[in-house]
C-alpha cells in the first residue's frame, strides 16, 4: 500500500464534515498513546501553556525515581530509556523554550541522581549531546532569554 502525500490527505480532510472529522480524530487518538497525548496538549495548551512543560517534567522526575541506578550498566540503560521518553515529549511541542527547559531539566536530574559519577563514556556523551542540543536551541532565542538560559546551562556544564 502506498501512503499518500500530506497534500492529498489535506484535500480529503477538507471534504469531510465536522462530525466525520471529529470521529476520525478520535479514532487516531485511540490508535496510540502518543496521538492521544499530542491531541491533549494541542487542545489544552491554549488555556495553560505551561501544562505541557509541567507534565513532561513530572514524567521525567518519576522515571528517574523508578530507574535502577545501582551500577553503570543499568544506569546507562535507564538513562537511555528516559532520554527516549524525553525525545517523545519534545516531538509534542514546537516551542523552543519548552524544548530547552525539558532538556535542561533532564540534565539536572542526571546530575542530581548521580548518574554522571560513573564516568562511563556513553553516559557522559549522552549528557554532553543533550547540553549541546540545549546550547544550539538557546542560540536561536531572543537575547534576554539567551542570557537566562545560558546561566542555567553554565551551571550544568
Amino acid at each position: 500500500m502506498e501512503i499518500p502525500s500530506l497534500a492529498a490527505l489535506k484535500r480529503e480532510l477538507n471534504l469531510l464534515n465536522e462530525k466525520e472529522l471529529t470521529n476520525l480524530v478520535l479514532d487516531l487518538a485511540k490508535f496510540s498513546r502518543d496521538n492521544k497525548a499530542y491531541l491533549y496538549f494541542k487542545l489544552f495548551e491554549k488555556d495553560n501553556p505551561r501544562i505541557f512543560i509541567d507534565q513532561a517534567k513530572e514524567e521525567l522526575d518519576l522515571a528517574f525515581m523508578k530507574a535502577n541506578l545501582s551500577n553503570y550498566y543499568v544506569a546507562k540503560k535507564g538513562v537511555q530509556a528516559i532520554r527516549r521518553m524525553l525525545n517523545k515529549n519534545l516531538k509534542l511541542s514546537k516551542d523552543k523554550t519548552a524544548h530547552i527547559e525539558l532538556i535542561l531539566h533532564f540534565c539536572k536530574q542526571m546530575k542530581a541522581y548521580g548518574v554522571l559519577s560513573y564516568h562511563h563514556p556513553v553516559i557522559e556523551n549522552l549528557y554532553n549531546v543533550q547540553l549541546g542540543k540545549a546550547e544550539k536551541l538557546i542560540a536561536g532565542l531572543h537575547e534576554d532569554l539567551q542570557y537566562d538560559y545560558s546561566i542555567m546551562l553554565e551551571e550544568l556544564g
